[in-house]
């Protein structure tokens, strides 16, 4: 696997953590709208390495009075996407790191 092929694996991983978050804010925006249907990140992998995350409502059941949205578990999605951007920012840090590496002993 190529260097680039990594840096690029990991930038899915900050992209699709992104999304994650988006609608994670999302959900505590309408925490308190009724009939609000909460949001849910799918991730699926792409051919050739990465991630991609699509969003759709949840299967959960809705009334007419309240939203189907809980606070503990959108705190811990919040904690989670960090989680997993802090290691994907890791990697594509490395990769820089390495690259630039490469280019010094090119050079020499």
């Amino acid at each position: 696997m190529s260097l680039s092929a990594v840096m690029g694996i990991s930038l899915s991983g900050m992209q699709a953590q992104q999304t994650r978050l988006a609608a994670t804010a999302n959900n505590i925006a309408n925490v308190s709208t009724p009939g609000y249907n909460r949001l849910e990140t799918k991730f699926s992998s792409v051919e050739g390495g990465g991630v991609r995350a699509s969003v759709e409502p949840s299967g959960g059941a809705i009334s007419a009075e309240a939203s189907n949205v809980d606070l503990t578990t959108e705190i811990l999605s919040v904690m989670t996407a960090e989680t997993a951007f802090k290691a994907n920012a890791a990697v594509w840090e490395t990769g820089a790191d390495m690259w630039d590496m490469l280019k010094t002993i090119v050079r020499d």
